[in-house]
């Protein structure tokens, strides 16, 4: 199966083409704004590095969040638009999905940056809205991954809680394509491509 993927989700974003878990051509970028003017660049330049044109490909799989408004947007643009170019399926993948570890049985938590003191928490799978002085208590040892987990780690180990912090971060086009294969392994229905918003929309309109 020949993967493009896109993420956009957190600061930073990358493009990627994978073909049945191997990685053929990715670009990466953890610079923290001009995500949605680069990813168009970037997926056309992977899409060159691996030899492949939009058509060839089997699926776009793209990270749906939680995260960035505008970055989400613009990576669920991009992957629709070349969808429907190419005639493919658009797979909607989690932040957690995709920094999941598989070869980990035990409880895994992601942890997103708000920069409003709170955090996006995806606790295997169920996603809630944190504030960071009043973290959820873990029922076990539970291991961080994500751009806050340093932060969750370091808060929740100064309350006496067993917890692991691991180097995954931000999503990566392997970590994408392997979550999207998951869900069709395990007999999931494909996610839908549309963004996952856990706080309420703070633009309102006008009275």
């Amino acid at each position: 199966m020949l993967i493009l993927t896109l993420d956009a989700a957190l600061p930073g974003c990358s493009a990627g083409v994978v073909r049945d878990g191997t990685v053929l051509a990715e670009r990466l970028s953890d610079a923290p704004r001009g995500q949605p003017g680069a990813l168009p660049a970037m997926a056309q330049a992977v899409l060159s590095e691996a030899g492949v044109g939009a058509g060839d490909l089997s699926a776009i799989a793209v990270t749906v969040g939680p995260g960035s408004f505008t970055g989400l947007r613009a990576a669920l643009s991009l992957a629709q638009g070349i969808a429907v170019a190419a005639g493919v399926p658009i797979l909607g993948v989690t932040v957690g999905e995709a920094l999941h570890d598989p070869a980990d049985p035990g409880l895994q938590w992601t942890a997103i940056d708000t920069r409003r003191g709170r955090v996006f928490l995806d606790c295997n799978g169920a996603v809630q809205s944190a504030v960071l002085d009043t973290l959820p208590e873990p029922s076990g040892i539970v291991t961080v991954a994500g751009d806050a987990a340093q932060e969750v780690v370091a808060r929740l180990c100064a309350r006496g809680f067993d917890v692991v912090l691991r180097d995954a971060r931000l999503p990566t086009p392997a970590g994408i394509a392997a979550a999207a294969l998951r869900r069709e392994a395990a007999g999931l229905p494909p996610r839908p491509a549309q963004p996952l918003y856990v706080d309420p929309p703070e633009a309102r309109p006008p009275a």
